[in-house]
């Protein structure tokens, strides 16, 4: 892939993406360290909006920079997971409430379709985490704030480093899925408070089953 196949947007912004989908998918493991002469040839650029990428990454948490180390993949500690679940259960479980309180009837008909996918896609793993993910960021931006969206963003791409997937563990799916449609039920009802404990207690059980 050579620069000019970069283009348009900012040509650090595309790099950091490619180098970002590489540590999503463990092709660049945790705690490895980050080659950069080899990664600006095979992008075909120079070191410099690679180091700008680099620069991106560190501030979502993705990679560290080690003095005269150079740069590293993040490793996510127990604790690191365990902090990074409980921002994300307060922030979450606020945006569930507000949707349970706001939300139009079109709205929590978008939410009944996706959770109906959702449970379609039990058999389909990668389609069970891909649809998860979008009921999780679809309910975000229904809330419509934000600031909590780029938090909740941050925070769901460190989550990704670490090595043991929540609903790779026997029957978490199935346990995920009686989670959601709690959240669900209290979304129908209009019932803000039990939408925000149903979505805490979400993701209380995902972190009990990713340590």
């Amino acid at each position: 892939m050579t620069a000019a196949a970069l283009a348009p947007r900012a040509l650090y912004e595309e790099v950091a993406e490619l180098v970002r989908q590489r540590i999503f998918r463990r092709e660049l493991e945790p705690g490895s360290w980050i080659d950069e002469v080899k990664l600006a040839h095979e992008y075909g650029i120079s070191r410099t909006p690679l180091r700008e990428a680099l620069k991106v990454l560190a501030a979502e948490g993705l990679v560290t920079m080690k003095v005269r180390r150079g740069a590293y993949v993040t490793e996510v500690s127990e604790r690191d997971l365990a902090e990074v679940y409980h921002l994300l259960a307060l922030l979450e479980s606020d945006a569930a409430a507000v949707v349970a309180e706001r939300a139009t009837e079109a709205e929590r008909k978008e939410l009944q379709k996706l959770h109906r996918e959702l449970e379609a896609a039990l058999a389909d793993r990668e389609r069970f985490f891909a649809l998860n993910e979008r009921f999780h960021l679809r309910l975000l931006e229904l809330a419509n704030n934000r600031w909590r969206n780029q938090m909740v963003s941050d925070l769901r791409k460190v989550m990704k480093l670490h090595r043991r997937n929540s609903l790779l563990k026997s029957g978490r799916i199935e346990e995920s899925l009686a989670e959601h449609r709690a959240v669900m039920e209290a979304i129908e009802q209009r019932d803000p408070e039990a939408a925000r404990v149903g979505m805490q207690r979400h993701f209380r059980s995902g972190l009990e089953a990713a340590v």
